[in-house]
């Protein structure tokens, strides 16, 4: 079916299925941009105009027991990134206020490192932390907390927690390669925790590490049949020291506008955002990730690396006549 046909179906509610989404994450290279066309056009429907900018604090960093593949704070691997215990809920509450006031941005997440919330003292911090956000921003509160119980995400909630971010990482069938310290059942039963609550979900994963675009699809289609609210996309920026880094995948940046144009097929209601590795990996097609279907977008710096600049991500999404969506709550 050909890409615009396609979008006229999912506008009619219209599931991709399996063997349609692979055949959208191979479009050849030379008809990518209809894709892109037709994915902007779902993008359009279910979102407007409105780009949402989200910003992080990372809380606590370094020293993580888990040995995901990836990640710079792993303590399985001896890489540059810093170490400190969690930030006293003042510290993060002023890093909120200034993404706000100066980076336009209208979520605000709370990182740790670690495999969850693991001290009575840890959790009292950062839920005063989202008290106090709650109190004097009127950003979106969102938590990246590592695998999580329903008593202690009821308690964030209560603190003011609105959306939980718990990324799956990758497919099932894949996840062996990526950790071996967790089970890809803990973080699917922590976003099943997080809907129980009432809270909002974040998921998605990070690409590049090795897998196959039919476990791109696979992921996609567990984040929609969990449910999940919003979907960020992440590619790999190597670190020195991980093993992800040892043997990197190439990657073109039309691969990765398709991914995100399938995942816009796949997910066509939810937020799809292109967050870490996203100025490596598109370059001068940037912008572009918009037109393939991404509606969110990560400003100011990530975990462990840096981004571009708020004020360069302010005037692309200028440039390409979209508006940043204004702070609701």
């Amino acid at each position: 079916m050909k890409h615009q046909a396609l979008a006229e179906a999912v506008l009619s509610d219209h599931k991709i299925s399996q063997a349609e989404a692979l055949e959208l994450i191979a479009t050849p290279d030379e008809r990518t941009f209809e894709l892109l066309a037709a994915a902007n056009r779902l993008r359009h429907h279910f979102k407007g105009n409105k780009v949402r900018l989200c910003a992080i604090v990372n809380a606590k960093s370094g020293r993580c027991s888990e040995n995901c593949s990836f990640c710079a704070q792993s303590g399985h691997y001896k890489t540059d990134a810093e170490v400190y215990p969690l930030l006293p809920a003042e510290e993060i509450t002023a890093t909120a206020r200034k993404a706000e006031k100066e980076q336009q941005a209208t979520c605000f997440s709370i990182v740790t490192s670690g495999r969850g919330v693991n001290t009575e003292k840890d959790l009292a911090e950062i839920s005063g932390a989202l008290q106090q956000i709650s109190g004097s921003t009127k950003m979106n509160r969102c938590a990246s907390l590592g695998i999580l119980d329903r008593p202690t995400i009821k308690k964030l909630k209560e603190a003011g927690l609105k959306k939980l971010h718990h990324n799956l990482e990758a497919a099932e069938s894949f996840f062996a390669n990526v950790c071996t310290t967790h089970t890809y059942a803990e973080r699917v039963e922590t976003i099943k925790n997080a809907k129980a609550e009432g809270v909002a979900v974040c998921a998605g994963g990070i690409f590049n590490l090795g897998e196959s675009l039919e476990q791109r699809i696979e992921l996609a289609l567990t984040l929609r049949e969990l449910a999940v609210d919003s979907v960020p996309i992440n590619i790999l920026n190597p670190v020195a020291g991980t093993p992800a880094a040892a043997k990197p995948q190439p990657i073109t940046p039309l691969e990765v506008l398709r991914l995100i144009a399938t995942y816009r097929f796949i997910l066509p209601a939810q937020d799809i955002g292109l967050f870490g590795g996203r100025e490596k990996a598109l370059g001068q097609l940037q912008p572009l990730m918009f037109i393939a279907g991404a509606n969110v977008t990560l400003v100011g710096n990530y975990l462990t690396t840096s981004g571009q600049s708020a004020e360069q991500d302010l005037a692309m999404i200028k440039a390409l006549g979209l508006e940043v969506e204004e702070t609701t709550c």
